[in-house]
């Protein structure tokens, strides 16, 4: 006797209005912590994401599919460089999300909110481990959405009252500097002395170089991603390595594949206790961004409907 069906109740679409009061970097970053040490820890089922290149355009689409607990979906990110003097994101998304036991969807939402949010939330989870605990001095290179979304995001974990901005455009990195409490300056003078240093460009070259970092700084390299692209030069990138990912960074890193860096850990082993912590004059967290982020992100999203 075959069982009989039940409705299927419509699918919610959340926009990004819908999304922003029900995140918070407060939430984010302890859900990022459990994400990526359940990743690490072989309690997920992730691909690397399938990247198809869009070239007419400059542009590029991720496929990011993953099973997370009782969850399972995909993000279709979309990264157009050139979407900037177009007044358009970088960055735009979707993300999908099902049912692990069923594969019934459960809602569609808008993802450049989630991408920009949990990418930086991720670099406080690297900030809050890896950094001095009085880390004062923070330099971020860069001054679009990820740059001021780190800002916030390491504000969480670590209180700054030393900021320095560097941008390629020196208005939008006064502009940034003024909004939140920084200077902005030249890159070297930034970087030189910072606690932390964080990378958020589209520069297909090094704009960090490891003879500015200080003994005992932490880098977040956040902006390059693909196998030629890099921030980060050869010096940096001779201390602890760090990824979120060891099979993606063997892919899509330029920071680590075009220096030949080894890498010394996943973030989410340090977090889980499998690999001790390192001891290096420098540490790098190379973050390339990983499926189960988003769905971790998106169940928090459908947790806070359903107590709101």
């Amino acid at each position: 006797m075959n069982e009989p069906s039940r409705t299927t109740p419509p699918l919610r679409f959340l926009d990004e209005a819908a999304l922003r009061p029900l995140l918070s970097f407060a939430a984010l970053i302890p859900a990022m912590e459990r994400a990526l040490a359940d990743f690490s820890s072989g309690r997920v089922v992730q691909p690397v994401r399938g990247i198809l290149s869009i070239r007419e355009h400059h542009g590029f689409m991720g496929v990011m599919p993953a099973v997370y607990g009782d969850v399972m979906g995909a993000k279709l990110v979309t990264l157009y460089p050139d979407n900037g003097s177009r007044g358009l994101p970088t960055h735009q998304a979707v993300i999908a999300l099902f049912r692990a036991d069923t594969g019934e969807p459960l809602a569609m939402m808008d993802g450049r909110l989630i991408t920009e949010m949990r990418t930086a939330a991720v670099s406080a989870v690297a900030t809050k481990l890896l950094s001095a605990p009085d880390a004062r001095s923070l330099a971020i290179l860069g001054s679009g959405v990820q740059a001021r979304a780190h800002f916030h995001a390491l504000s969480v974990v670590r209180k700054f009252d030393d900021i320095r901005v560097w941008s390629r455009n020196s208005q939008n990195a006064q502009a940034l500097a003024d909004e939140i409490g920084g200077r902005a300056t030249c890159a070297e003078d930034a970087v030189r002395g910072a606690d932390v240093v964080v990378t958020v460009t589209n520069s297909p070259d090094p704009v960090l170089h490891g003879a500015w970092l200080k003994p005992g700084v932490l880098v977040n390299a956040v902006g390059a991603v693909g196998p030629k692209n890099r921030e980060v030069d050869d010096d940096a990138m001779r201390g602890a390595v760090i990824v979120d990912s060891r099979e993606a960074a063997m892919k899509e890193s330029g920071d680590v594949l075009l220096a030949n860096a080894p890498v010394y850990a996943e973030l989410g082993e340090l977090l889980a206790g499998t690999k001790t912590m390192p001891q290096a004059k420098i540490t790098v967290f190379k973050s390339l961004g990983l499926a189960v982020e988003d769905l971790a992100a998106a169940k928090l999203v459908l947790e806070r409907l359903q107590t709101s």
